[in-house]
Parts: structure tokens; sequence; C-alpha cells
């Protein structure tokens, strides 16, 4: 502070003395104090306190553009230009001009008011005249390595920044006009920009665009009057042929910024612009830029192309056009409703030259700018899709030739399209039209699926495109070619035919499988159609393939809404067709099932087509798949996919019984439990042997909660075998209470966890409110992954829950005898002691064992336990006599009386 006060002070005394000094000596004693003012700026971190700033840059700047009218005043530009170089750069001891233009560049970032001072002391048209020496003569006297020098670098950079400081004034473009240079910059640059200083034209074309940014009404007389664009689009058509591709855009962006900066002022250079041809030259720049590699003169291209997107909204009057809306229509569409005030396109000349270059060139890049540049245009108001689709049909037009374009401009083209329906919520009839003759022809692979991807994703959007694609012929087009692929998958059938369902045909395949389905999902319609085609034969062989199955089993889905036994008969079919590797299969077969299942009108259908003996088949075909180590196949399946496949099968089982009298009866008539039983107690987790073992006396007791707490979710080691047990009567505890196909209980999730040690209990893991997860096999993880829900005791022990089905109360009491493992005779013993007191805790209500009378679990026990069951010395003795005496209490079985 106590510098800047000292400064401030000498500064005052030369105030007071200059005007009785001659001007020399003014100029001297201004130049030795500029050294002090810069020291302190300096030393102050670039913090100016100075009371008289405003008159300082006024001198320093009359003195700077004194400087410079000297150097060029009466010499050839060549020789003047030399003389600047010399002026401002720092060399040796003559560095006043130097100083004078650092002062300046210092001077002109502090605020507006000593801007203005600048500004009024002719340093702007003196700058313009540098500027436009500075590019328009190359200096060839360059460092020895031929590059610009670090003097001429910070030289460059303070002239630069002083005129953007500057330039951005509109007062000070007024001062331009009297140099009379700005038009000879402007046109130099469309015409001696191959001849130019190199090191200048960037530069430069910060200088001019800052200026354009700024323009007056003033400004843009003056350019008119002198025919500035004209001329300049002149030359541009000269350089357009020799010149690079980026070299041209980067120069027609400088003068059309003029153009497009000037129209909110006045229309007079636009209108200039158009007379002398401005678009075409535009089209001839544009198209000179196919085959760019990429980023090259990216930034002027793009440049380019916005300022043409912004001169489409250029214009006097509002275009007037009268569409025929065709119908139908979405319900929500209203024309009337699109027409705002916003930004409208009113300049068709702006935008059929984007039309013409996309019409004519194949560039990814140029293609695809002009695709976004539509989208922006649809953006600013929706009314614009219109306006230009009603006049020159960019869109329609387009889709006749897409398919020559490249791959990634294809998928941008769709997703236009698509945005159509999707944003603008109107229904394109005609362009529907020529893209489903696109998919027809299917000229090119590629751009049919991605056509198709279009349509499909419109009519998940609304089910008026059911009609409307069914209506307009797709629905038909796409079975004929679904049938024709199914032939070739069923002649293929174990073989491999070269080529056959590779890569874009395969994909294609797929989504016209999903547009069917999306076409058929509520609508009964278009399910009979395919039904009366005779497609369900040939919709059923895509089940074997798994990038179609999804789909086909959303056809067929679709199907049972007509006939529910159809659906089963090939559901059913496949399941037990199925081979033992096919447990993708079986598992989508069976989800799907369980959807279908969710309607009690499918529960006859189910049973009338076999299904419960279907399920149980599966069962049946795991024998020994939970064996340690498994055998064949099963090994390389992994005993989580295993339990999945259970899982579902049991899900399905208690589906179709669930609040269904009929199936119900059905399934205990013909002895269905007994056969679960059976085929659960084959998985090879449980023991085989088929005796009770020597009883031991019991060091201690836990809950069957408290061990599915241990298995999962604490350190204990448990052995493999005794972990699938637990998860398989955990399945039959949901069954029992009638809650199994319930899908919330069982939710497949990712997860983040690590590898899995060696227990194979990859994928079982739990879901925060759910009990139990499973995810496909993918990971193995960890069996500290495993997680139960909630305080276990709250969930498991339910004395007061009512038994929905007592046939699986007598499968847990068939396996009893059966969760036994040879040399885990202690730990076997406590889980069997924990399956009958949880079975002893089922049957507590009164209404449990009233629904338990007459299920034989009375008999099962006396069969299946009997060993135990007549031990007074058996740890199990005591609680199954309980669970016999509770069920007693009610009614006895005639079988136990025998």
């Amino acid at each position: 502070t106590l510098q800047w006060e000292t400064l401030g002070r000498q500064f005052v005394e030369y105030e007071q003395v200059a005007p009785f000094l001659i001007p020399e000596e003014q100029q001297r004693r201004l130049l030795d104090f500029l050294p002090l003012f810069l020291k302190a700026w300096e030393e102050s971190a670039g913090v100016i306190i100075f009371p008289n700033i405003q008159l300082l840059a006024s001198e320093v700047s009359k003195l700077l553009t004194k400087e410079i009218k000297r150097n060029l005043n009466g010499k050839p530009a060549e020789e003047a230009r030399l003389a600047l170089e010399q002026l401002l750069q720092k060399k040796g001891e003559a560095e006043d001009g130097h100083l004078l233009l650092k002062s300046v560049y210092l001077l002109s970032q502090t605020d507006l008011r000593t801007m203005w001072n600048i500004i009024g002391s002719g340093l702007p048209a003196a700058l313009i005249q540098c500027l436009y020496l500075f590019f328009t003569f190359p200096l060839k006297k360059t460092s020895d390595d031929g590059e610009t020098s670090e003097e001429d670098t910070e030289t460059q950079e303070m002239l630069v920044k002083i005129m953007l400081n500057m330039y951005r004034e509109e007062q000070c473009v007024e001062e331009l006009l009297a140099a009379d240079k700005l038009q000879s910059l402007i046109i130099a640059t469309a015409s001696l920009w191959d001849k130019c200083s190199h090191p200048w034209k960037v530069p430069t074309g910060r200088v001019l665009r800052t200026i354009s940014k700024a323009q007056t009404k003033n400004s843009i007389v003056h350019l008119q009057a002198v025919d500035c664009i004209k001329i300049a689009i002149q030359n541009l058509f000269k350089l357009a042929d020799t010149l690079p591709a980026c070299d041209v855009c980067e120069a027609a962006s400088i003068v059309l910024c003029f153009v497009k900066d000037s129209y909110p002022i006045s229309s007079a250079l636009l209108t200039e612009f158009e007379s002398n041809d401005g678009y075409q030259l535009l089209l001839k720049v544009l198209l000179r830029c196919e085959g760019l590699q990429q980023n090259e003169g990216d930034p002027y291209l793009d440049e380019i192309l916005d300022m043409l997107t912004c001169l489409t909204t250029c214009g006097k009057t509002e275009l007037k056009v009268s569409g025929n809306i065709v119908h139908p229509q979405l319900p929500h569409f209203d024309f009337e409703r699109t027409r705002s005030s916003g930004m409208t396109v009113k300049n068709l000349q702006a935008f059929q030259v984007l039309q013409s270059i996309f019409q004519k060139s194949n560039d990814q890049h140029l293609c695809g700018r002009i695709l976004a540049a539509i989208g922006t245009i649809w953006a600013w108001d929706t009314v614009n899709y219109f306006l230009l689709e009603w006049t020159l049909q960019p869109i329609n037009q387009f889709t006749d030739i897409i398919h020559f374009k490249p791959h990634p401009v294809q998928v941008q083209f769709f997703k236009l399209v698509e945005s159509i329906v999707l944003d603008l919520s109107y229904v394109p009839h005609e362009i529907l039209k020529k893209v489903q003759y696109l998919i027809k022809e299917n000229l090119v692979p590629f751009c049919t699926l991605t056509a198709l991807r279009c349509l499909l994703s419109m009519t998940m959007k609304d089910l008026l495109f059911s009609d409307i694609f069914r209506d307009s012929g797709l629905l038909g087009l796409l079975l004929a070619h679904l049938r024709k692929q199914a032939k070739i998958l069923r002649k293929s059938a174990g073989t491999h035919l070269p080529g056959l369902e590779e890569g874009t045909e395969k994909e294609l395949n797929a989504v016209m499988l999903k547009m069917v389905a999306a076409l058929t999902v509520g609508s009964v319609r278009n399910t009979v159609i395919l039904k009366d085609y005779g497609m369900v034969p040939y919709i059923k062989i895509f089940l074997d393939d798994e990038c179609y199955r999804n789909a086909t089993l959303s056809i067929l889905e679709q199907l049972s809404v007509i006939n529910y036994e159809e659906y089963m008969r090939i559901i059913i079919g496949a399941l037990c067709s199925s081979t033992q590797g096919e447990l993708h299969l079986k598992l989508d077969l069976l989800k799907s099932l369980l959807r279908i299942l969710e309607s009690p009108k499918s529960h006859s259908a189910f049973r009338t087509c076999s299904g419960f003996n279907g399920l149980l088949s599966l069962l049946s075909d795991m024998e020994g798949a939970l064996q340690d180590p498994p055998p064949g196949l099963w090994a390389a399946v992994g005993q989580n996919c295993v339990l999945e496949l259970v899982f579902y099968t049991l899900q399905g089982i208690t589906a179709a019984l669930h609040l269904d009298p009929v199936n119900s009866n059905f399934f205990e008539r013909n002895g269905l439990f007994e056969k679960m039983a059976e085929d659960l107690g084959s998985l090879g987790c449980f023991w085989t042997q088929g005796e009770w073992q020597i009883p031991l006396s019991l060091e201690k007791t836990r809950t069957f909660a408290e061990f599915l707490n241990a298995a999962f979710c604490s350190s204990e080691p448990f052995p493999v075998w005794l972990k699938n047990c637990i998860w398989i009567l955990n399945f039959l505890d949901h069954m029992v209470k009638g809650t199994l196909h319930l899908e919330c209980y069982f939710k497949e999730r990712k997860s983040e966890m690590g590898e899995a040690s060696g227990d194979d209990q990859e994928g079982l893991q739990v879901q925060e409110e759910h009990p139990v997860a499973f995810k496909r096999p993918g990971k193995k993880l960890p069996a500290s992954a495993y997680r139960l829900w909630g305080n276990p005791e709250e969930k498991w022990e339910m004395g007061d829950c009512d038994i929905v089905h007592p046939g699986a109360v007598c499968v847990m009491v068939r396996l009893l005898p059966k969760l036994y493992k040879e040399g885990h005779a202690q730990l076997s013993q406590e889980i069997q002691y924990a399956v009958v007191d949880h079975i002893q805790s089922l049957v507590k209500s009164e209404k449990s064992r009233q629904v338990m009378c007459g299920s034989g679990l009375l008999s099962t026990i006396i069969t299946s336990c009997q060993d135990a069951f007549c031990d007074e010395s058996h740890p199990l003795h005591l609680p199954l006599t309980r669970v016999f005496e509770k069920l007693a209490s009610q009614a006895i079985e005639p079988a136990v009386l025998r």
C-alpha cells in the first residue's frame, strides 16, 4: 500500500508538470514512471491500488497509439509490419514500445471505465491496422528451429488479449469504422488464408469473432456499403476448390459469424449473403469435408453447422403450412396445442443446405451432425417438425436413402424417427410405411434390424401400434419371415450349417420375435391371427435357442389367453423332453409357467395336461444331482443351479395347488406327495439307507430357525449336504404355508461379492426384505454372503400359522429319517430333532390340527419314523409323540388304528 501511495504522488507530480514540458520530455517522464508501476503490480500479486488509473490508461494508450502510427506512417506494408514488430517486442535497450504494450495489457484488465479511456485514445483503430499487417504479411524471419520465438509469442498474446478486451464493447466497434480496416481484414481472411501468416490465423479468427458479437447498426451499414460479405463470398468460392477442407471451413466460419450475429440487429448482411449464393458456398464447403479424419477441422465444421442451424430460424415472416393429420393418432396428441411462440423455422433455404448435405454425403460425422441439427431444431419448438415435414419432407426423403449410410448414422436416424412418437406423441404414418417397406425389402440387414427396433420401441409405447402394424401388414410380414426361419432351424436341428443364424441375421430374427410378442400383448385379435396363420408349431421351435426364448415364451403366454390347454401342452411337453444339460431352458419354462398359473383359470388345463406329473418328472431326472461329488453332467452344472431348479419346480406345483380344491384333491388322491418325497429323497443330499441310526444323547438342541441362521449366516462350518437339505426343507416349509409360489419371497439380485469357497453354495443370497433369493449361475459366493431376513424366530416359529398343504408336512416327515450322514451323527440327530420340533410348532393351533386330520400324517409318522416313535430312549420319541397326541386329540385315522 505504501508503494502504491508513493507511485500515486509521483503520478500527481507528473500531471502537474506535464503541461509545461515539451512532448519529448513528457513522454520520457511517463516512460520512466511505467517500470515502477509494473514492478508495484508484480509485487502486489496483480492488485492495483491507484486512484488515477483512468488518466494513466488514457496517457499510456495515447502514447502507444502515437508510436504505432509513427512506425506505420509512409512505409510500405512489409516494411511497416517489420517496424511494428521491432516496436512492440522486447529487443535490448529499445523496449519502449514493449513497455507501453505491457502497461496497456495490464490496464485493459482492470475495470470498464478504464477500458473506455483506452478505447477513447484511438488505440482500437491502430491495433486493427497492426492485426491486418501481422495477418496479411508473413514475417520470414523466425528462430533457428523455424518456430516463433518466446518473445514473439508473449507479444502476440498481449496484443490479442488487449483487442479481445476492447472489441467486445460496441463503442469500440464504432471506433473501428474510422480506420477502414475492418472490412479489409474480413476480406483478407476470405482471400489470403493460404498465404497469410500462419501464427496469426487463430488469433485473427478469435478477434474477428469477438467483433462480430459486438456489431452495431452503424457497423452493419458500413460493411454492407463496401460489399464486404459479397466480396468475401466471391473469394471463398475461389479458395473452396484449392484449399484443404479444414482451412476453407475455418475461413468461411469467420464470414458466417458476421452474417449470423448481425441478424438480431439487421437482416442486411443475411440478405447480402443470400443474394450472392452464400448457401451454395456453404454446401460446397461442407461437402468438401467428406472423409476428414476425426477431429481434423471439426471445431470449425461444427461451428458452421451450428450457425447454419441457427439461420433456419432467421426470417421475416412465419411459415404458413396446413398439413393433413392422418388418423389414427395417439389419444393425447393435439396439433393445435403444439403451436407456440418459440424459435420456429422461417428460413427454408438454410435448412435445404442441411438436407442436401445429408442426401449427397455418406460421411459418418457429417451425416450425424445433420441429424443432430434436426433434433435440435425440433427441440426448439415442436411445431418445427410439422413445418419442415409438410414442406421439405426431410425425414420422409431420408428414409429412402438411409440404408446407404454408415451404420452409426442409421442408428441415429431411427432414434430421431422414434422421437417423433415418444417425444412429439405423433404417429407419422407416411414415414412408418416407408420404414416398413425397408424392412420388407431387407436390402441391408443391419438397417432392417435398426428399423425394426425403432418400430418395436413405438409398439411398446401404446397399444394403438398393435392395430396400426397389423392393418399395415407388418404382422403378417413378420410371421411369414419367422415361419421361413423356423423351417430352417428345424431342418438344421442337431447340425451346424456354416453361416446359418450368424450375426445380424440372428439378431434380426430375435427382434422380429420381440416385435410379434409386443404386437400380441394385450391384443387378442393379433393373437388369434397368429394362431389362425398356423404359427404355433413354428413359434415353439424357437424355444431351444436362448437368445429367442424370452420373446417366444411371451408369445406363447399370450396364446394362453385364448387357449390355456395349448399353452400347457407346449410348456409341459418342452419340460419333459428337455435334456439334463438344458438347465436354463427348464428354468425359463418354469418361470413362464408360474406367470400363467397366477390365473386360477389355468389350473384345470395344467392338471389335464399332466402338469403335476411333468414337474415331478423333473425331480426324478435330478436323481443324485446333489451328491458330493455330483455324478456325470451334474458336476458341470453346480449345486446352486440344481437347488434353483428344485425351487422353481416346487414353486410351480404350489402355484397350481393354490386355492384350487380340485387340484389339491387330485394331488393327494394320486399319491403325488409321496412321489414328491421319494424324488426329493433321491436328490443325493439325503441318506438313502432308509434305516434309523443308533440314537445318541443330544448335547444341545437348536430350533429349525437357529439351524437356518447358523447354516447361512454364521461362520460355523456346515457340510454341503446339510445346507442342501436345509434349503429343501425350507422350500417345503413355505409350501406347507402355501406361500412358496409367491415370487416376492424369492428374488434375483446381483451381488458384488468375491470368489467363493468350495462349498458350492454360490447364488443363494438373501434380499433385505425377502427370506431367500437366487441369482443365475455366475460368480461363486462365500458362505458369509448368505443372510436371513429379519429375526429367524419371528419368521419361522409361527405357531398360529395355518397349514395350507398338509401333504407337504408328510413330505417333511418322510424325509426325516434321511437327514443323516455318516461322520455327522450328532449333527444329523440334532437337525432331525429341530425339524420335528418345527413340525410340532406347525400344529399348535386347533385350526392347523383340523387341517391335518385326514392328511395321513399320523400314518406317515408311524411308517416313516417307527423306530424313533416306539423307542422311548430315542431323542425324537418325545417330540414325535407330542405331534401324534396333538393330532390324535382331533381324530384317529383308520390306518393308524389298524
